[in-house]
């Protein structure tokens, strides 16, 4: 039997495989919502096995906000946590300097801020790789996160850190899609949608499709923006993260 993993990676190269056009949007549809799925049965999983805590992860949350530093390995977090709170944190010229989450406080205009240097992550951090399941499920906690980057290579760290965020359901610098779903006991699939609404991306079809991989035979659907099919599903799951996030630039020399 196949694993959660390898599931993951057949409905990821089988959507790859195929052309996006109005006579495979139902097909497309239908894979995204399965890889939702499979994805929600991952973290669950990996949270059972202790994956979502852990010794050095657990700090407790402080302050009037919390903070968390993410970036990859030896990008200047620990050094950045240093500056602003004075909390020393190991550095050196190695990769995985920290290996724990590192809190530290700053005031801003009055406010108590809990700064976190995450242990670095690497591609495939949302598969599990090295700590990441951990420092990402620490980032679900956060009120602001700050990416830090190497100012040599931005955008492609950007773009896979960006990714690895993505798919443990933290959605950056975007609002709660405009979408009420509210199931009921009878009465099949009630879609409505805001007067005078244009929608280009999600047709009554397609939140069928949707909703049938899901067994949700009944429900009231109001839709008030012109949302799409991931946006849809993020409401279905409904354990999405909606976090604001800044880009920090740094030099390493």
């Amino acid at each position: 039997m196949s694993t959660i993993a390898q599931r993951i990676v057949e409905i990821e190269t089988e959507m790859g495989k195929t052309q996006k056009n109005k006579a495979t949007e139902g097909h497309l549809a239908l894979l995204k919502a399965k890889l939702a799925k499979l994805k929600r049965e991952q973290i669950e999983a990996s949270n059972v096995k202790g994956g979502g805590g852990g010794d050095g992860f657990d700090v407790k949350k402080g302050g009037d906000a919390r903070v968390g530093l993410i970036g990859f390995p030896s990008v200047g977090k620990s050094t950045l946590l240093t500056k602003l709170t004075g909390t020393y944190s190991e550095q050196a010229d190695y990769e995985f300097t920290t290996l724990t989450c590192i809190p530290g406080v700053y005031m801003h205009k009055g406010a108590k801020v809990q700064l976190l240097d995450l242990p670095g992550i690497i591609e495939g951090a949302k598969d599990g790789k090295g700590r990441g399941k951990q420092v990402i499920g620490v980032a679900r906690t956060c009120n602001l996160i700050l990416i830090v980057l190497d100012v040599m290579k931005p955008m492609t760290d950007k773009r896979i850190i960006e990714r690895e965020l993505e798919g443990f359901g933290i959605r950056l610098n975007k609002s709660p899609p405009e979408i009420s779903l509210k199931r009921k006991e009878k009465g099949g699939l009630n879609i409505t949608q805001k007067h005078g609404l244009d929608r280009t991306n999600l047709s009554d079809d397609l939140v069928r499709t949707i909703c049938a991989e899901y067994r949700i035979a009944n429900a009231d659907i109001h839709i008030r923006n012109d949302a799409t099919v991931d946006e849809l599903i993020d409401v279905i799951e409904g354990n999405r993260k909606y976090c604001k996030c800044i880009y920090v630039l740094n030099k390493i020399d």
